[in-house]
């Protein structure tokens, strides 16, 4: 990669998160159907599982479906489930003999029986892999995660709740908040995206679709990270 010698690896971000934008209007502008936007989206997660991996990153995560996307046509959203689906099944040897957890953010009980059965068996099978984590945000909303949080320690009666007990309750209880969080195609919002844990992430805007962007772009994320000052409220 043109920029790999410009990466200070001794400071990678742990976890970086992207929020998948853009493949929609990628097709678009070609002629195509949204869902072949969808299937080329798709394609560069495994780019970037692949890449990160070799960079040395230890999490990823990965918003494919959010609590809204239900309100998309049906046709479509089919669409993404089979694709995760097909994601899953095509990529879950390679995690066994890479050593990849997967793990799944999100309530995956609205999903098709095929991508649950999918998901149930990878994550049980990867569960003791020690290599780099792999978070799928799948009908995944973080006002219903943190709602939902609140909700069970109220059941739980607990009568006071720091930082560290609340995030056992959230659904990235074992995992780092986000060093860094890409959102493709010009947006400028995180859409319901992991907001408690994002409140000190550095983010990053590129213009480009989601399906364009690639290794490159990756290396060009992580450096322009390493150039930021995380000061923490500190001075």
């Amino acid at each position: 990669m043109i920029l790999k010698k410009k990466i200070n690896f001794d400071k990678l971000p742990e976890h970086i998160a992207f929020i998948m934008d853009g493949n929609g209007r990628w097709a678009k502008e070609r002629g195509l159907k949204r869902v072949l936007g969808h299937r080329a989206g798709v394609e560069v997660i495994t780019k970037m599982v692949r890449h990160a991996d070799k960079l040395g990153v230890k999490i990823l995560t990965f918003y494919a479906f959010s609590t809204e996307n239900w309100k998309r046509p049906k046709e479509e959203v089919d669409e993404i489930f089979r694709l995760m689906t097909e994601y899953i099944n095509n990529h879950k040897q390679e995690f066994y003999a890479n050593d990849v957890k997967l793990h799944i953010s999100g309530d995956i009980n609205k999903l098709s029986a095929a991508l649950q059965n999918e998901i149930i068996e990878t994550v049980a099978k990867t569960k003791s892999n020690k290599g780099l984590l792999v978070n799928i945000a799948l009908n995944y909303g973080s006002r219903t995660e943190i709602i939902n949080a609140i909700n069970k320690i109220i059941s739980d009666k607990i009568d006071y709740v720091d930082e560290a007990t609340f995030k056992k309750y959230l659904q990235t209880e074992d995992i780092a908040d986000p060093d860094l969080v890409v959102r493709t195609s010009g947006e400028y919002r995180l859409s319901n995206f992991m907001l408690y844990q994002c409140a000190y992430s550095e983010l990053y805007f590129p213009k480009i679709y989601w399906p364009d962007f690639n290794e490159k772009e990756l290396e060009r994320a992580i450096v322009i990270y390493q150039k930021r000052t995380r000061r923490m409220g500190n001075i």
